[in-house]
Parts: structure tokens; C-alpha cells; sequence
């Protein structure tokens, strides 16, 4: 097995992990936790996503947060943006990369997105335009590329068609996600490879849900095709409101323990990420299903000998 000798991990948590919960978080405590996540060495953090707040309430507060933000050069932050107006807003705010975000399933983008997927396509393609024209690079990331409904039910020529088609518009990264968490192994090195095939030097980055467990398992195949770049979330907090079941992506401190015990250099301190999930938790007062920050908390209520 061959491995890389770094991976990357852009930290998804204060978004794809925070607009999950009903609780509004306060926007000093999201901005605590992203100071914390940059200071155990996360060197990309995607902040918030410049949405509807009667879409997702939590996120309301986006400018406040972008406004917040500590002033670190070696720390990209970025936003989620799903139409026009939030490339816009992403761009007013001081954002160098906005992460975009479409469906790859008709079903999916006609049920969460209101619109045909060819007339999706057509969007995403303005909002790279768009954010290129503002001064942004633009992440694309597709969704549901390994199962919307069923496993494998978005087909393998649709997906590279579409990471062709957006590779072209010149990409700072593209994104595969498993928002449903369908995928296996199986499934990763076949999508995985399918899409290293025609988006030439375009950076891919794996999403991955860890609905049923796999997510972990899914992150090592990926790594053996070559990809070094993941997003994962502090305690594997999140999910998708607008994907029913869906779980967070895989837990930031696991990911990190176990990459850099196999000699991969993240550059991250695990215990630092697990000590900021457990701080969250305690403002939320739940438990999130991420496994490290479990032992760390453990490991401290034990009585001293």
C-alpha cells in the first residue's frame, strides 16, 4: 500500500457542523471555535455559508462571523455559497475562496434546489464565472456523486461529464461529496479514478458522510489513488438539512490521530481540535459521534494514582 507522506484537512465543522443544530450558537462562540481549530494547526477552515436564514438559521450570522475572524496568513477561511447573490456576498465579506456547491442527481437538485439539473449546471458555471470575476477562486463541490436515493443511482458518466465540464472553467479544487454516505471502498477508487481521468491538474477533494460508518474506510482508498485532501469536521458534528439521515462528515481529531499514527504529517494537534469539540458540546449540551474527543475526556476524569 503506498500512501502520501502529507494530507491536507480543511476543517467543515463551523458550516456543514454547525448549521445541523436547531440551538443557535452564538456568533463569539463560533468565532472561538474557529480560533481554537486554527491554533491546533487547521489551515483551511470553511467558516459559514452566505445562504437563506429561513433556509438555515445558524447561518444567519455570516457576516458577523466573517467580520470576526482572526487576522492569520497562514489560515485560509472560506464560505459556502449556493447561488449568485452568496458568491456576492462571499466577496463582500473579504473572502479569497468561496466554496460552491451542486446537485449531480436531477431528483436531488429538482427536490433541494428547485430547478432542473441542467439549469443547475448552468448556475454553478455563472457562480464560478462570477466569483473569478469578483477576484475569488471557486471550490466546486458535486454532490451526491456516489448515491442520492440508492448507491451508485447517479451514473458514473454524468459525474465525469460534470468534473470535466467544471474543470475546464479553472477550478482552485473540485470536490467529490458523499453526502448521503453511501459510498464504499468499491465505489471511491471506481468514481475516484473515473474523475482523476479528465480534470487533468484540478485538486480533488474527497467529502465525506459518515452516515453508515465507511467514512474512515472510504478516506484510506481514497489516499491510495492519490488524493490528499479531505474535509472533515471537529467530532464529526454536522449532517444535511436537506438530506434526511444524513450524518457529519468524518471527525476531524480520528482523522488526524490516525494519519499522522500511520506517518502521514497533517500538521494538526489532535487533542487541541478534541478540546474545542468538547467545548461545543458543553454549549449545546449533546453528545456528537466522533471518537477521539470521547477518549480525551475520559483520559482527564480518571482519578490520579
Amino acid at each position: 500500500m503506498s500512501f502520501p507522506d502529507r494530507v491536507h484537512l480543511c476543517e467543515v465543522g463551523p458550516r456543514d457542523g454547525f448549521q445541523f443544530e436547531d440551538t443557535f450558537i452564538p456568533t463569539d462562540r463560533k468565532l472561538e471555535a474557529i480560533d481554537r481549530l486554527a491554533a491546533a494547526g487547521l489551515r483551511r477552515i470553511q467558516v459559514t455559508s452566505f445562504v437563506h436564514p429561513d433556509w438555515v438559521p445558524q447561518m444567519a450570522d455570516a457576516e458577523a462571523v466573517c467580520a470576526g475572524l482572526p487576522t492569520r496568513s497562514d489560515v485560509l477561511f472560506t464560505g459556502l455559497a449556493l447561488n449568485l447573490k452568496g458568491v456576492e456576498r462571499a466577496s463582500a465579506n473579504g473572502l479569497e475562496v468561496v466554496d460552491l456547491s451542486i446537485a449531480t442527481h436531477d431528483t436531488h437538485s429538482r427536490a433541494n434546489a428547485n430547478m432542473p439539473l441542467d439549469e443547475a449546471i448552468a448556475q454553478g458555471e455563472a457562480m464560478v464565472k462570477r466569483a473569478q470575476a469578483l477576484g475569488m477562486q471557486a471550490q466546486m463541490n458535486l454532490q451526491t456523486v456516489f448515491g442520492y436515493r440508492d448507491p451508485g443511482d447517479t451514473p458514473i458518466p454524468h459525474v465525469v461529464d460534470m468534473a470535466r465540464r467544471f474543470a475546464r472553467l479553472g477550478l482552485e479544487s473540485l470536490a467529490l461529496s458523499d453526502s448521503t454516505g453511501m459510498a464504499d471502498p468499491v465505489m471511491i477508487r471506481e468514481r475516484v479514478e473515473a474523475v482523476q481521468a479528465v480534470v487533468g491538474d484540478t485538486p480533488l477533494v474527497l467529502h465525506l458522510h459518515d452516515t453508515r460508518g465507511s467514512g474512515i474506510a472510504n478516506m484510506m482508498t481514497a489516499l491510495q489513488c492519490g488524493v490528499t485532501r479531505f474535509d472533515t469536521s471537529m467530532a464529526g458534528m454536522g449532517g444535511c438539512p436537506f438530506i434526511h439521515g444524513a450524518a457529519g462528515n468524518i471527525a476531524t481529531e480520528d482523522t488526524v490521530h490516525l494519519l499522522e499514527q500511520m506517518g502521514m504529517a497533517t500538521g494538526i494537534d489532535w487533542r487541541a481540535v478534541a478540546e474545542a469539540s468538547l467545548t461545543i458540546e458543553r454549549v449545546l449540551r449533546k453528545r456528537f459521534p466522533g471518537k477521539l474527543h470521547r477518549l480525551l475526556q475520559r483520559a482527564a476524569e480518571q482519578p490520579v494514582a
